[in-house]
């Protein structure tokens, strides 16, 4: 916005969830698009959310956006490598993503980026335009001017390391020999139901509900991610969660993240936490 000369505080249209609840509704993504249709130019959306792990409907959003006449991208961030993705299929103009969380390329993974081929050949478009976006065969002539590659790589602006893309390709090569992402969905749907039923199981065994979950129990509306409130004394469990290598992730005031990856994470794994939650909660109690 800024770079359009914009004020963010009032070109950006934010939704949020209704008061006391966690996520949203499909419905009040699309309404708040439908609303202001006259006046969007972009819907840009998480595919997952990072603090829920709520997973978003991602083709009915595409073709409200559409409707409006806006182009739409989306933030992949924790959706890829964690559910199928139908990019071209449903549309969507653009998209990029991270590849060190779902997909294992480590820290400084490099990134991805997904541009439909509708907007291959419009030279219409504006881009920062980088060098390592330029016209392969003719990259290190230096010409003047700006020769975009065919497809996406025409959208990139400089080199990708060499190191990080080593990384990558040998966790590529692991998705690949599992069949990609329809056996690791499958799992993992079963795999996330398994982590529900396991924290309600120690909420029963304590009596109340010291574990909130604020993901969808609704398989389809979520990913590999499964977030729950700590009622009391969220860091000090989340801290013996690590200390005893259950490696979730903290979020303030009172989130911890637990992500049952299925390419290497176990049903054992999912039972194993649990008992560690009953126990931790136990002793300080």
């Amino acid at each position: 916005m800024r770079f359009h000369g914009l004020d963010p505080k009032e070109a950006i249209i934010e939704v949020a969830p209704e008061k006391g609840k966690y996520t949203l509704t499909t419905e009040a993504i699309i309404s708040a698009i439908e609303e202001n249709a006259n006046e969007i130019a972009l819907v840009l959306f998480g595919g997952i959310n990072y603090f829920t792990g709520q997973l978003f409907d991602m083709e009915a959003i595409t073709k409200a956006g559409h409707n409006a006449g806006a182009k739409v991208g989306f933030d992949l961030s924790h959706a890829a490598g964690n559910v199928p993705l139908q990019l071209h299929h449903w549309g969507v103009d653009f998209a990029c993503w991270c590849s060190y969380k779902y997909q294992n390329a480590g820290p400084g993974g490099i990134s991805g980026i997904f541009v439909h081929e509708k907007h291959f050949t419009d030279q219409s478009l504006h881009r920062f335009a980088g060098w390592w976006g330029y016209q392969e065969n003719n990259r290190f002539l230096m010409e003047k001017g700006f020769v975009p590659e065919t497809g996406a790589d025409g959208w990139q602006v400089s080199c990708t390391q060499v190191m990080p893309m080593a990384l990558y390709h040998a966790s590529l090569q692991l998705f690949e020999k599992v069949g990609f992402m329809q056996p690791l969905r499958e799992k993992s749907k079963v795999l996330t139901s398994y982590l529900c039923y396991i924290i309600a199981q120690v909420n029963q065994a304590l009596g109340f509900e010291q574990f909130k979950i604020i993901t969808p129990q609704n398989v389809d509306e979520r990913g590999a991610q499964v977030s729950i409130i700590a009622k009391s004394d969220g860091k000090k469990i989340f801290d013996h969660l690590v200390k005893n290598n259950v490696l979730g992730d903290w979020r303030e005031p009172n989130v911890i993240r637990l992500s049952a990856v299925p390419m290497y994470n176990s049903f054992e794994d999912v039972f194993k936490t649990g008992k560690l939650l009953l126990a931790v909660t136990k002793s300080i109690r």
